[in-house]
């Protein structure tokens, strides 16, 4: 059984440290607002130049529909990094709390992280180009919702990866979801891939949510397979993840977590 006292006591002390770390609050809104403004004017300039506003919406909604895979992914990582920086992991875990538990509190704080900068970037599209991704309507929340499991299958994927070999490869919190961006169409059609590419993308959930947002802007309506297919494999991704992360886990504690420290 799940304890959510534990679980909570967990959320407030990472919303408590949160609160001291000027390098990860400055993560959230310091990257997303480089990042608008950047492409933003990058938008503007094809837009002027092929005189059709659509591609402005395409890059900004990339961009901030990427945040959300991006913070997902790292919010996992980035939490199980932290405990082996701070030499707390082995204390963490012969304390009462389960590793159920553990999983838990560190999504449900990340998903609160994420929520914030997906707010923050939207009120920086719509400050500086006056764009509104509530242009998706009711769909917005399945998008969101499906961009998220793929942010967690990475996640999970590069944690197991991180609880195995330790901080050696720490460099995959912040690169590992990156793998995938060019297999998921985020700013172009999957027609502009080659074959062997686009057969790798159809295993790709994001792309299908790219390819949807588009499909949206350019006719105003959707194919809701695409929505249906991008669920379905984010589950099945997702149920694997997990199942890495735990068979990591146990590998990692039979060779000694306190080696990670």
């Amino acid at each position: 059984m799940i304890n959510w006292n534990r679980i909570y006591a967990m959320v407030l002390r990472d919303f408590i440290n949160l609160r001291h770390n000027y390098d990860r609050l400055g993560d959230m809104f310091y990257w997303p607002t480089m990042d608008l403004v950047i492409w933003g004017l990058t938008g503007l300039y094809f837009v002027k130049q092929s005189q059709n506003e659509v591609l402005l919406s395409i890059m900004l909604t990339g961009l901030i529909f990427w945040i959300i895979v991006w913070r997902s992914q790292y919010e996992i990582n980035i939490n199980l990094l932290q405990e082996i920086w701070d030499r707390n992991l082995v204390n963490l875990l012969a304390s009462p709390l389960t590793l159920r538990e553990w999983v838990v509190s560190f999504l449900i704080f990340g998903l609160s992280k994420m929520i914030v900068s997906l707010a923050f970037s939207g009120l920086i599209a719509f400050v500086l180009y006056r764009f509104s991704f509530f242009v998706y309507g009711f769909l917005l929340l399945p998008f969101v919702a499906s961009l998220l499991l793929s942010g967690w299958v990475a996640g999970f994927i590069v944690a197991g990866l991180l609880i195995r070999f330790g901080s050696k490869i720490q460099t995959l919190a912040w690169t590992g979801v990156y793998l995938i961006v060019p297999f998921s169409a985020v700013f172009y059609s999957l027609s502009t891939l080659p074959s062997w590419a686009q057969a790798i993308a159809s295993l790709t959930p994001p792309s299908y949510i790219f390819e949807g947002m588009r499909e949206i802007l350019f006719t105003g309506t959707l194919s809701y397979d695409k929505l249906l297919i991008s669920f379905a494999l984010n589950i099945i991704y997702l149920i694997l993840s997990l199942w890495f992360f735990v068979f990591m886990f146990n590998q990692s504690r039979k060779l000694g977590l306190g080696r990670l420290i």
